[in-house]
């Protein structure tokens, strides 16, 4: 049986938490007083950016006088939520998050526009990549940062129950020299390979489509199973840090976006006509 996904856990403890305070009419700051502790600390728990401690939970069940069925519960999620997973070695923090809900995610669509996605980069591929980011990073945690990517890989795309994964990749993406003329070749040949991945699918959104709804906004929308209560997240990556929105009406232009892109690119085997073309040019 698979383990608890902790980063998930803790989503719906917060979630929960947050249902509760409404339903016995109290707000953060009233939490707060009755805790002795800040309100910001009750905000960041119930909006999952802060782990709840056990006794903080315990304090909580008492305040919203939980029956022990409920508070079990509840202490179970957080004792869940607690859990050490890979993602938490990271050495991004602000990356761990992200990390922890791609391992719990149902379906994965990425558009990155520029490049090839870090969770189906080979080892070459990302080293230049992010040395090119960060110019003057230090050698061991470059090799570092690299082996985690590939661990991500190996947890998300090689796993036995995989998430569906989508991308939308720009052609310019294929083009573009990052790396020796070797580590292209390898690397695109290394897309033709994933492709193939029945819960893989790679689509190429050619020259030609011109200017279209996501023309320049690279994203990540991550999804959840419908029973686990976890809200849909779409997450942008930026030079300055990741940011990322789970309100609905966002959620939905961004899925909007995706279906207005999916009808720009090429069918998979015309992607994959596309990729084995300019793979050539790096041989």
């Amino acid at each position: 049986m698979t383990a608890p996904n902790p980063t998930l856990r803790q989503r719906q403890l917060a979630m929960r938490l947050r249902e509760l305070r409404h339903e016995q009419g109290l707000s953060i700051a009233d939490v707060a007083e009755h805790l002795l502790c800040s309100a910001t600390k009750i905000s960041r728990i119930e909006t999952s950016q802060r782990r709840a401690s056990l006794r903080d939970v315990r304090d909580l069940c008492r305040l919203y006088r939980l029956p022990e069925s409920q508070a079990a519960e509840l202490m179970n999620l957080a004792k869940d939520a607690r859990r050490k997973e890979w993602w938490q070695d990271y050495d991004d923090a602000n990356f761990q998050p992200m990390l922890g809900l791609e391992a719990g995610a149902s379906a994965i669509t990425e558009y990155p526009i520029t490049m090839i996605p870090g969770v189906i980069q080979t080892e070459d591929y990302a080293r230049a990549v992010i040395r090119g980011w960060l110019p003057r990073i230090r050698p061991d945690i470059l090799e570092e940062r690299v082996k985690s990517r590939e661990k991500r890989k190996n947890e998300l795309i090689y796993r036995n129950d995989p998430p569906r994964y989508w991308v939308l990749l720009d052609e310019s993406a294929l083009h573009r020299h990052v790396g020796s003329r070797q580590t292209m070749h390898e690397q695109l040949h290394h897309l033709l390979e994933l492709s193939h991945l029945p819960h893989v699918t790679i689509q190429v959104i050619p020259f030609t489509a011109g200017a279209h709804m996501g023309f320049d906004s690279p994203f990540r929308l991550v999804e959840f199973d419908r029973k686990s209560g976890i809200a849909d997240i779409v997450f942008v990556e930026h030079q300055i840090g990741l940011f990322y929105t789970e309100d609905d009406e966002k959620v939905l232009l961004f899925r909007e976006i995706i279906d207005h892109v999916r009808a720009e690119a090429l069918g998979s085997q015309e992607s994959r006509n596309r990729i084995a073309t300019i793979a050539t040019n790096f041989t």
